[in-house]
Formats: C-alpha cells, structure tokens, sequence
C-alpha cells in the first residue's frame, strides 16, 4: 500500500496539534480543577495558585464558571479533531516501510508529529544561541524547553520505529531457521514485549497517574515545566502503544517473506537509493 507523500497539509496538521497539544498541556491543571477537582482543600487551592501563576491569558475569564477559558477548551476540542484529520491525511514516504496497512496511519502521524518537535527544537536552540552571543542576554526557559521536547521526540520516535521496523533487531540465528520456527521467535518476541508492558504499567500505574499527573508535579526550575507529570505518563501511554504496534506488526507481517539481512552493504545502499529518490537526488 502506497501513496505520495509531501503535501503542504501533512505538515499543516502536525503542526497544528503540536501547538494545540503544548497549549493543553500547560494548561492542564484547569482541565483537571474543573473535570477532577482535587477533595484536599490544601490540595485544591494549590492546583488554583498553580494555574493562576502558569496561565497564558491570566485576563481571560473561565467559560461555564471554571477554570478553563476559551483558549483551553478551543485547543481541547482540536486535539482529537486534528488527530483524526492527520491520521486520515497521512501518506506513506517513499523511504519509509512499503508493507504498511490502514491501521499504521497513526504509527505515521505520529512520526509527523516527532518531525515537527525535531524541528521546534532545533529552532529553540538557534533562538537560544543567537540571544546568548549575540545580545548576551540568555533566556531561562530554551534549556529546559528543549529537554522537554526531547523527551517526547525520543518516546514519540520508539512508537514510530516500531511501525518501521528500524528498532534493533539480531539475525544470525533467525535467518538459518525454518519459517515456522520464524514465526515462533516472532511470537515469542511479541509475547515479552506485552508481559514488559503490561507489568511495567501496572506497576507504575498509580505512582505516574496520581502522584505525578493528578498532583501536577514540577521541575522546580526557574521556567518550572511540567515535565515530571507529563513524561512520566508519556512512558507509559507509548509502551502500551509500542506494544499494540508490535502485536500489529506481527500480524501484517505473518505471510510476507523474511528479508536477507547478510548482505550489509546492499542493504545500506538501497537505504542511500530510497533516500536519493525522496529528495529528488540522481
């Protein structure tokens, strides 16, 4: 299944739920006082004091007497609408796995999505570089930013490489062996995959969701982001999702034949060819 890639609407909506997406995200302790509101009054009046000192748009009234104003709830509403536009617009690269079904679309946004932040990044650290040396006057929020994103661009990027089947992967044993017993090293590896996940988030299901998450737990930085309560809960939203992948994988994959993987330099110059072609090298 293939299709052309590169429309200017693929990288419009990734785009677009990436700014929705940082907007919801900082703005979540007004989500959670008007959805969850914590029972301490302790609690409470913290979660309040929390939210009036991060707000955006402090002057904007909250809709429907709560916390959340018009902003919030706009990027709340986006999110699923933008995500399901992507993943409905999403086309497979030239570079990318050919043998890829409908249900890898999301695989693919996702990918889009981790492009985008890469590319915020980068333009934070130039930002930050050209503030520092050339005004000498550094901001407080680019380092801590930027290793924020970081953290997402490498959880988001495991969910894709999974769909891509680039994760690290040992061949000697598995290419000698008959295709059923391929198939058994498949299913055996699919298998601990879901025991990993599945003990790893009921483990520490409680831990991230109510003591990080529900809490709304800091850097404790100058700039102060969230990033225990929103990357601990990201480790465990794409584990459960690597290994739904996987499990996919295994499927799609189950009447293809195996590839030869002794032959390196062939396999990195077909790499080098695919990458050519997307760019529109000779």
């Amino acid at each position: 299944m293939k299709d052309e890639s590169g429309s200017l609407i693929e990288w419009l909506i990734p785009f677009a739920f990436v700014i929705c997406s940082g907007w919801a995200t900082w703005h979540t302790p007004a989500y959670i006082l008007d959805f969850l509101p914590p029972e301490s009054e302790s609690l409470f009046s913290q979660m309040s004091a929390l939210h009036l000192r991060k707000d955006v748009t402090p002057d904007m009234a909250g809709l429907f007497g709560g916390f959340a104003d018009p902003l919030d709830w706009a990027a709340l509403i986006l999110l699923p609408i933008l995500f399901v536009f992507g993943v409905r617009t999403v086309r497979c690269a030239s570079m990318e796995y050919p043998h890829w079904r409908s249900i890898d679309r999301v695989a693919l946004f996702v990918g889009r999505v981790t492009m985008v932040l890469i590319i915020t990044m980068t333009a934070i650290m130039l930002y930050e570089v050209f503030l520092r040396y050339v005004f000498e006057a550094p901001t407080l929020w680019a380092n801590e930013l930027t290793l924020w994103l970081a953290g997402y661009v490498f959880l988001l990027s495991g969910f894709y490489a999974m769909q891509q089947r680039c994760h690290i992967r040992i061949f000697l044993l598995y290419d000698v062996v008959p295709r059923w017993m391929q198939h058994l090293f498949d299913m055996i590896a699919v298998a601990l995959i879901w025991v990993f996940a599945f003990f790893l988030i009921f483990g520490s299901y409680k831990q991230v969701f109510v003591t990080k998450f529900y809490k709304w737990e800091m850097f404790g930085t100058a700039f102060d982001p969230p990033i225990p309560a929103t990357v601990q809960p990201m480790i465990l939203v794409m584990v459960a999702l690597i290994a739904i992948q996987a499990l996919i994988n295994l499927i799609s994959d189950w009447n293809i034949a195996p590839g030869e993987h002794s032959k390196i330099d062939e396999l990195d110059q077909e790499e080098l060819e695919a990458i050519k072609r997307s760019v529109g090298g000779n």
